[in-house]
C-alpha cells in the first residue's frame, strides 16, 4: 500500500495520502493527475476512511488550479460544521461554522462557510445567489440528507445548481425512499430499476484489509426476562430464543431498563473489556449509545459505581453537546453516554468499546452507530460493541461489508435504510421507544448470560454466565491483533471451550445423564444460531432446521437428544465458517 496507512496525524492533516484516497483523485483527475475533473463526483467510503482527507486535498487542488474561488461545506448537523471548519484550518482553508442566513457577504476572511440542509432548505435563493457569485464547490457531507423529502431535495438542487463543481460523500447506505438525490447519478439496471452510480467506492471489507479501519467484535448477550404487564400477568422469555415480536420487543426493553440486573452486567463486562484495551491503548474510551435522557442518566449513575469515575452525558437537547464531545475527544475519560445523537460523523478516533442499549434497530441508525467505533489510528486496534441478542441487531452485525447504492422505482423502506426513519430515531426522546411499548409493563427480573461472538460473518462462544472464565476469554482478547489474528484466535478459544466439555463429559461417569436443564440450554444455543443463520442467508428457520436433521440425523428438536442437538451446533457452526472464507 503506497501509503494505505501514513503515521497517524490530526485528522483532515495527513501529508501523505492513503491508498485509496490518492486512487479517488486519480479516480477525479485522471491517471496523470492533468484532467480537468468533473462537474459532479460521488464518493461512497465506509466511517473512519478519511472522506474529510480526501474532501480537503480535492478542495485545496481545485483552488490551487483557480478552477474555484470559494467552498460550501454542508453537513447534518451542527456539530459536524465545526468539525470541519477545524479539520480545513489544519490544511490552511478557512471555513466559517458559524455563518446563518441573515449574515450576508461571506467576509473576505474566509475561504467558504459550512452550514446545514436545513440552514440551506429555509432560504434556498440566498444560497444560489452566494453560490452564483463566485466559483464555488460544494461539499456535500452525508449527501442522503439533500434528499430528505421533496422539499429538502429541491432546496438543496435550487441553491447549488449553479455551483462550479460538486462533491458528495456518502459513509452509510443509502436512503431507500423513491426521492432522487440532487446531483447524484443514476443508471437503469437490466430489470428496470434505476440505483446511484457512484464515482469511486471504498468499503468496509477493504478498508479492513488494508489497515485503514479497526475489526469489529460484536459481543451478544443473551438472558432471562421476567415482566408484569398492566393486567398484572407476569412473562418469562429468554433473549436470544425465537419469540414473537412483540415478545422480542418486550424482553429487549426489559434487558435495557436500568431496573434490572442485564444492562448493569452487561456495562460492566463491557468495562473490563475497556481496561483489557487500555494495556495496549492507554486512551481508549467507551460509548454507551442509550435510548432517552433517563435511561442515559441511570446508565451514567451504574457506571460511576463500576468505574468509580464519572461518565461524560451527552444529551441531544443540551446546547454544549459539542464542547462536551471535543472534550471527551481530547481527555483520556473512560466512558461517554449518549442519547443516540453520537452517531453519524462525528470522530472520536479514541472510541474502542462500544454498548448499543438503546431500541432503535434501522440498519441505517446501527451502520452509523458502528461507525464511532472504527476509526484506526494504528495497525492491530481493535473494537469491542457490546448489544443484545436480538435476531435483527445479529443480522445488521453479520451484514458490516455490505455495500448499498440507492435504488429508484421501488416500494418504499424495503430494507429500513431510510433517513425519515434515522431522523425519528435521532429526535429527542425522553421515553423509551422499543416496539411493543404501548402495552405497559414493569420490568421485574432481567439476568445477563454471555451469548457469543460475532467476527467476520462467523461466530464463536458457548453460553456462559457473567463473570465466568469463559466469558473472561473472549473479555481479555488483546487489544492490539490483525485481523487474521482475531480470526485465529477466536477459533482457537472456542475449541478450548469444546474440548473443555469434552474433557469434563469424559472424566465424569455421570455426564452421560441428560438433564433438562442440559437439554434446554443446548435448545436455545441451537435456536440462536439458527435465528443468525436466518438472518444471514433468507433462508426460514424451518428449513434450515429441516436441512440440519437431513445432515446430523434425529429427531425434531424438541425430542431430540443432547448429542443430536450438538451434531447440529456443530454443523451449523461449520457452515458459518466455510461462508466466512
Amino acid at each position: 500500500m503506497p501509503p494505505a496507512f501514513p503515521e497517524r496525524a490530526a485528522w483532515g492533516t495527513a501529508s501523505s495520502l492513503r491508498a485509496w484516497q490518492q486512487h479517488a483523485l486519480e479516480a477525479y483527475f485522471g491517471q496523470d493527475g492533468t484532467g480537468p475533473g468533473p462537474r459532479d463526483f460521488l464518493t461512497v467510503a465506509t466511517p473512519g476512511a478519511g472522506k474529510t482527507t480526501f474532501a480537503l486535498r480535492l478542495a485545496r487542488e481545485l483552488m490551487e488550479r483557480r478552477v474555484i474561488a470559494a467552498i460550501t461545506i454542508v453537513c447534518p448537523t451542527e456539530h459536524l460544521k465545526r468539525q470541519w471548519a477545524e479539520s480545513a484550518a489544519r490544511v490552511g482553508i478557512k471555513i466559517n461554522p458559524e455563518y446563518q442566513n441573515g449574515d450576508g457577504p461571506v467576509g473576505k476572511d474566509f475561504d467558504g462557510i459550512a452550514v446545514t440542509y436545513a440552514t440551506v432548505a429555509a432560504r434556498p435563493a440566498l444560497h444560489r445567489n452566494r453560490t452564483e457569485s463566485r466559483k464555488s464547490l460544494v461539499i456535500f457531507d452525508e449527501v442522503h440528507h439533500a434528499g430528505d423529502g421533496l422539499s429538502w431535495g429541491d432546496a438543496v438542487r435550487e441553491a447549488f445548481e449553479p455551483a462550479t463543481r460538486r462533491l458528495a460523500l456518502s459513509g452509510t447506505p443509502f436512503r431507500t425512499d423513491i426521492n432522487p438525490i440532487p446531483f447524484v447519478q443514476y443508471d437503469e439496471g437490466p430489470d428496470g430499476v434505476r440505483r446511484s452510480r457512484a464515482d469511486y467506492t471504498y468499503g468496509y471489507g477493504p478498508a479492513l484489509a488494508d489497515g485503514v479501519v479497526r475489526p469489529v467484535i460484536f459481543l451478544a448477550y443473551a438472558g432471562e426476562m421476567r415482566w408484569r404487564t398492566r393486567a398484572g400477568d407476569e412473562i418469562t422469555a429468554t433473549l436470544g430464543e425465537p419469540l414473537t415480536q412483540d415478545q422480542t420487543a418486550q424482553a429487549w426493553r426489559a434487558a435495557l431498563d436500568p431496573k434490572g440486573d442485564w444492562i448493569k452486567q452487561v456495562l460492566a463486562a463491557a468495562d473490563r473489556r475497556l481496561t483489557e484495551l487500555r494495556r495496549a491503548i492507554p486512551d481508549a474510551g467507551g460509548l454507551v449509545i442509550a435510548t432517552d435522557h433517563e435511561t442515559a442518566r441511570a446508565y451514567a449513575k451504574m457506571l460511576r459505581a463500576v468505574t468509580g469515575q464519572g461518565a461524560t452525558i451527552v444529551l441531544s437537547d443540551d446546547p454544549s453537546a459539542s464542547k462536551k464531545i471535543k472534550q471527551f475527544t481530547d481527555t483520556d475519560d473512560r466512558w461517554m453516554v449518549a442519547v443516540r445523537m453520537v452517531s453519524e460523523g462525528v470522530d472520536i478516533p479514541r472510541l474502542c468499546v462500544g454498548v448499543y442499549a438503546t431500541s432503535t434497530s434501522t440498519p441505517l441508525f446501527f451502520a452509523q452507530a458502528i461507525g464511532r467505533f472504527v476509526r484506526a489510528r494504528r495497525r492491530g486496534e481493535t473494537a469491542s460493541v457490546f448489544l443484545p441478542s436480538v435476531p435483527t441487531l445479529m443480522g445488521h452485525a453479520a451484514d458490516m461489508e455490505e455495500e448499498r447504492d440507492h435504488v429508484l422505482d421501488r416500494p418504499v423502506r424495503e430494507d429500513g435504510l431510510d433517513d425519515d426513519l434515522l431522523a425519528e430515531a435521532n429526535q429527542q426522546k425522553d421515553t423509551p421507544d422499543a416496539v411493543g411499548e404501548e402495552l405497559p409493563f414493569e420490568t421485574v427480573e432481567a439476568s445477563a448470560t454471555f451469548d457469543r461472538v460475532l467476527y467476520d460473518g462467523g461466530e464463536f462462544g458457548m453460553h456462559a454466565q457473567p463473570g465466568s472464565a469463559e466469558e473472561e476469554e473472549y473479555l481479555g482478547i488483546p487489544g492490539l491483533l490483525e485481523p487474521d489474528q482475531v480470526s485465529a484466535l477466536l477459533r482457537k478459544r472456542q475449541a478450548d471451550q469444546l474440548a473443555g466439555e469434552r474433557k469434563k463429559k469424559t472424566g465424569d461417569p455421570r455426564a452421560d445423564r441428560t438433564t433438562a436443564e442440559d437439554l434446554a440450554t443446548l435448545r436455545r444455543e441451537l435456536n440462536g444460531l439458527v435465528n443468525a443463520w436466518f438472518h444471514r442467508t433468507g433462508q426460514p428457520q424451518g428449513v434450515i432446521h429441516s436441512e440440519l436433521r437431513r445432515s446430523c440425523g434425529g429427531p425434531a428438536v424438541p425430542q431430540a437428544s443432547a448429542d443430536d442437538l450438538r451434531k447440529r451446533i456443530a454443523k451449523i457452526r461449520d457452515w458459518a465458517a466455510k461462508r466466512r472464507h
